[in-house]
């Protein structure tokens, strides 16, 4: 939905905006080319991989971009250090990347075999092996059930759990092979492997200190616009948006969120759950 994105950020070209998920440099390139050289994009990424490739891709831009390794929670002292106390927009996209989900080493996918890691940022010291084996069976449920609304997460726990030398990818899959049943068991896959991305990340905490900080640093008119890919983070912005709604300071400009088209989706399937809420910044 990038033409979305785009549209609804309302580009000014001497704004200056932020991506609070810079990644690869995608989203950015388009921000970019309605920039003019007095517009500046700050962006922020955990992913010191994505960082490098943005990086190189923008070394030799004429346009100020600036580009840090920090969580998007963490924007407003990146602002502060470049002497910025408002933007125009801000986007988060909160979907995983090709690159990141295709990756051997990462372990975000049910599909991949390497290492069970699932860390954006690999300074973190806690990877999702660590966080399986340091987890009770109770632990592990809470985090199944509240972060991958999975209603086997009892027995999926248990399984995971009795499991010996859990060290990959392929080993958490079979482990929940085991707990479920063939007609649910890619969604269960699903579900627990976000649960557990979730849990080594702490994502939840993150979008929730910036949910409760980006109005401040957001001039008037100026929109936000963010891009979830689950029903947790949905209903968190859904009700953040709302709260500033009551409060008089945002317009909500996506009464329902807007969805990718069955076009997209055939171009993209992991698109199909994405979901593009957007305000305007009042007062």
């Amino acid at each position: 939905m990038t033409i979305e994105v785009i549209d609804h950020l309302n580009l000014q070209p001497d704004g200056a905006y932020l991506d609070g998920t810079i990644g690869a440099g995608g989203h950015a390139t388009k921000i970019l080319a309605q920039l003019s050289l007095k517009g500046k994009l700050i962006g922020l990424d955990r992913d010191a991989e994505a960082l490098e490739i943005c990086k190189n891709r923008f070394g030799a831009s004429a346009h100020p971009i600036f580009t840090y390794k920090s969580s998007y929670h963490n924007f407003p002292k990146i602002l502060d250090k470049l002497g910025i106390s408002k933007v125009n927009g801000i986007l988060l996209d909160l979907g995983l990347s090709s690159m990141q989900l295709k990756s051997e080493t990462r372990g975000f996918s049910f599909n991949s075999s390497g290492a069970l890691d699932m860390r954006f940022d690999k300074e973190n010291s806690f990877s999702a092996v660590e966080l399986i084996s340091q987890s009770s069976e109770e632990e592990l449920a809470n985090i199944i059930f509240q972060f991958g609304e999975e209603r086997r997460s009892k027995r999926i726990a248990r399984s995971i759990k009795s499991a010996k030398n859990l060290l990959t990818a392929t080993d958490l899959k079979e482990a929940i092979r085991r707990a479920t049943p063939p007609q649910k068991r890619n969604k269960s896959l699903a579900r627990v492997f976000q649960a557990i991305r979730i849990a080594v990340n702490n994502e939840l905490e993150r979008l929730n200190k910036f949910l409760g900080l980006f109005i401040e640093h957001l001039s008037v008119g100026g929109r936000i616009v963010i891009m979830t890919y689950h029903s947790i983070e949905d209903r968190m912005v859904k009700h953040a948006f709302r709260s500033l709604k009551q409060s008089g300071r945002l317009a909500i400009l996506t009464k329902k969120p807007i969805v990718p088209t069955e076009n997209e989706i055939k171009r993209n399937n992991r698109s199909r759950s994405a979901k593009l809420r957007v305000g305007e910044k009042l007062i």
